[in-house]
């Protein structure tokens, strides 16, 4: 059967987090199914969770007064959604939406800040993966705006 810590352990992002730090962790954690179209957070709320997603996609979305929703990006299978619990003021800065139905698991962000605090060993090993996180979406960022802004130009005629 799996366990949180068992299914955590194995993700990339808590891969050799020490073992004491793991159970502090899953403390936090809990199962969560959405549902096709379900919101998971808006955009200038309250941030206080993140996500493991297990199965599934979810869109973090721009609301923009002419166009409406914007997908500025999705994230499946394996990855890490939402450092804004981490960093004051502690809001949403987009809106995130199932594309699918998906499994995750959320992590309590008031619960490990917590405990971050109590040990800034733990808080310091948390920052620097999310730190690599927030450097891989920053790269993606960039190549959207270069195809957006930049367009390649037209193929000269020989």
């Amino acid at each position: 059967m799996e366990t949180l810590e068992s299914i955590l352990k194995d993700h990339p992002f808590f891969r050799g987090l020490e073992p004491h730090y793991l159970a502090l962790v899953v403390g936090c954690a809990a199962n969560v199914v959405f549902k096709e179209g379900q919101v998971l957070f808006r955009e200038g709320e309250e941030a206080n969770l993140f996500y493991v997603v297990r199965h599934g996609r979810i869109a973090l979305e721009l609301t923009s007064p002419e166009r409406g929703a914007l997908t500025v990006q999705t994230v499946g299978d394996g990855e890490i959604l939402g450092w804004s619990w981490l960093i004051p003021p502690y809001h949403w800065h987009y809106t995130a939406r199932a594309v699918e139905e998906t499994r995750a698991i959320t992590l309590d962000g008031k619960c490990l800040r917590g405990k971050c605090e109590e040990d800034h060993h733990l808080g310091y090993e948390l920052l620097k993966r999310f730190a690599h996180i927030m450097e891989e979406r920053l790269k993606a960022t960039q190549v959207q705006l270069l195809d957006v802004y930049c367009p390649h130009p037209p193929e000269k005629k020989v």
